[in-house]
Formats: structure tokens, sequence, C-alpha cells
């Protein structure tokens, strides 16, 4: 059996168990994610060798080229009667090592996802800047995917799409979209935003910002009237600016400050968490709607109120991160265990659930 088709094979056992990650660590059998917990394939720990054979076997001469320069290579890996992977390898003490995560054929509706109206209104936006932020795999990339699918499916609009690496596909349909991917499209994501500017694009999305150099062309070119829609790791939507705002210097921060509180159309802050009534894992979200209240706030560097301006603004379209595990509480999909976990003020979450299970017990006596 060839290195090849051992790396189809854990791929397909990850799939059947209906993971969404494979992790390949030297010294550790190959291991899938499912619903959030790690799973073992097999017995056997991987060698360095051997990792390195299959990881080599699906990359392209220059992917195999860039990995070597850089040590690290997001990539893209598509395999028959399997799916599509976004992979990354890396170095770890020297060896070879790599993980996959795998991209669904299809690409899911917002509502599906578990957004509602407000997400859906982001998408509807003619210029600014909408971020989508969480944790590594919060489902970040499959929550942009759905507003670029919507805005496909709603709008007469040129789409680009800047990604490390291209992730869902899309065809052309009442808007034209162009799908440009870091390493073989373009050079970088800062570089390739610049460029959009003058290509005749309204949408711009960007699969994630990582450096200053991005965060200044996503804000430049969501002032110049293009709509822009990336994603950023993030703990929550205070953080979500506050991290914005960090990767500068001190001089420049007011200049960023001023952009982001002009600029910004929104932001969806996610979490998946695992359900407590079927397997599997449930969104819960937070998202922030601008105004100008908060874009007071912001412009005066006050992001302390920004959650108490968010729990008091429901009439616009938003709700905290503590709103939507109340949601999910109330409706049997995740436990008190796992919300209060994620909670922000545990003990008012507590209070308030107990205080919804009094009211129910009353309706039924």
């Amino acid at each position: 059996m060839s290195t090849s088709r051992d790396l189809v094979d854990l791929l397909t056992m990850t799939r059947e168990l209906d993971g969404s990650d494979l992790h390949l660590s030297i010294g550790a059998p190959p291991v899938a994610r499912v619903n959030g917990s790690l799973v073992p394939l097999g017995t056997e720990p991987l060698e360095a060798k051997q990792c390195r054979e299959q990881l080599m076997s699906v990359l392209t001469e220059s992917e195999r080229t860039r990995l070597e320069k850089n040590w690290e290579l997001d990539f893209a890996l598509q395999l028959r009667g399997v799916g599509r992977f976004r992979g990354n390898a890396h170095f770890s003490r020297g060896n070879l090592e790599a993980a996959f995560r795998y991209v669904p054929s299809s690409v899911p509706d917002l509502q599906s996802l578990g957004h509602g109206p407000n997400v859906q209104d982001f998408c509807r936006a003619r210029q600014g800047l909408v971020l989508v932020t969480g944790m590594a795999g919060a489902g970040k990339s499959t929550t942009l995917a759905a507003m670029t699918a919507q805005i496909l499916g709603e709008r007469s609009s040129v789409v680009t799409t800047i990604e490390d690496p291209i992730e869902f596909t899309f065809e052309h349909a009442d808007s034209l979209i162009k799908q440009r991917q870091i390493g073989t499209d373009t050079h970088d994501f800062a570089k390739a935003l610049k460029a959009a500017v003058r290509q005749d694009v309204d949408v711009i999305v960007v699969s994630e910002m990582r450096d200053q150099e991005s965060v200044a062309a996503a804000l430049t070119a969501a002032e110049t009237g293009h709509l822009v829609i990336s994603t950023l790791h993030s703990r929550g939507t205070v953080g979500s600016l506050e991290r914005m705002v960090d990767i500068f210097p001190a001089a420049q921060q007011p200049q960023i400050i001023t952009q982001l509180s002009g600029a910004l159309v929104g932001i969806v802050h996610q979490k998946l968490l695992p359900r407590a009534d079927v397997a599997g894992r449930v969104m819960a979200s937070e998202v922030m709607v601008m105004t100008p209240a908060l874009s007071a706030v912001i412009r005066e560097h006050r992001f302390e109120q920004i959650h108490g301006l968010m729990q008091v603004s429901a009439v616009h379209g938003m709700h905290t991160m503590d709103d939507s595990l109340l949601h999910l509480l109330k409706g049997g999909f995740i436990s008190l265990e796992n919300a209060m976990l994620h909670a922000r003020d545990v003990a008012l979450l507590k209070s308030n659930f107990q205080e919804w299970l009094r009211s129910t017990q009353r309706v039924k006596h």
C-alpha cells in the first residue's frame, strides 16, 4: 500500500466517524476530532519518516518548495469519494506534522448554521467592514462561505475572495466571483486587497486578517465604497476590536480607531458547543450591529461600554453570548454545565435559567 493511500485511508476514516479534523503527530497515533473530542485512529504511533512521506506525496512541487522555505504551509486537498480538506503542514521539534480540516461539499445557508436575520442583513450592506470572529474551530470559515453564497444569490456584483487556501468553491451567478489563493494567485493578503480596489470589485471576502498590512488595507477598502467581510481570531466582540487596534503601534492606534468607528458594519462572534440533545455541536453567538451610540464609544476608545450597549440593543438586532447560551439552554440544545463554562456572567445566566424553569413549571401546574 502506498504512503499516499495511507493518508487517504486516514482521511476516509475521519469522515466515516463524522470527524471535522485529522491530526498527524510524531510519536502518537493519528487522531480525529469528532464532535470536539479527540479519537485515536488505531494504536500505532506515527514515525517521522512515515509522516513526511505521507505529506510530501500529496503536495505539488511548488507547495513542497514553499514548505521547505517557510517551514509551514496552508494548502487544499481534494480526494475523490472522500471530500475536500484544508491542510496545514508544519514542523514540530524538527519533524514534519500536519492537521487537516474537512470542508463540506455544499455551502450551508446562514439560517441552517444558526444565524438570524441580522447576519443576513450584513450581506446586504453596500460598503463597510463585517467581521466574523472566534477561536480556531469555531466555524468562522463556514459562516464566511454562507455569507458569500447569499451575496452571490441575491446581488448583481463582482465578488473577490482572498483565501489561504481556497476552501469552498463557487460558481458565477448573477454575480461574478473571482477566487484568489495566496501563494498561487497572489503573494499576500495586503497586496491582493490593494489590487482589488482597482478591479471594479463590489465585495471583498478575506479568509483572515493576520497583520497590520492586511487590517489597514481592509479598512481602506471598506472606507472607499466596498463591502469587506473577513474573519479574525479573537475571544469576543470587544476582543476583536482590541486585537485590531493593538496590532498597530501606539502612534497609529488613534487613526485605526477612527477608521473602525466609521467603517464597521457589525461583528459576529461564534463558538461551537457540544450538543446535549443529540450527537454533534451547536453554534452559540453574539452579534454587534453598528449604531450611532456604538460608533461614538468606539471612536472615543471606550470599549468597556460596548457590552452594556449590546445588552440593551435587541431592537437593533443585537444579542450577547449569554443571550444565545440562555436560548440554547431553554431549547435543551446544551447543558447548564457547558453554558456556564462559556458565560460572561455565570451567576446571572444560572439565575435566569432557573427562573425560566420555575415559570414553565408554574404554567404546567
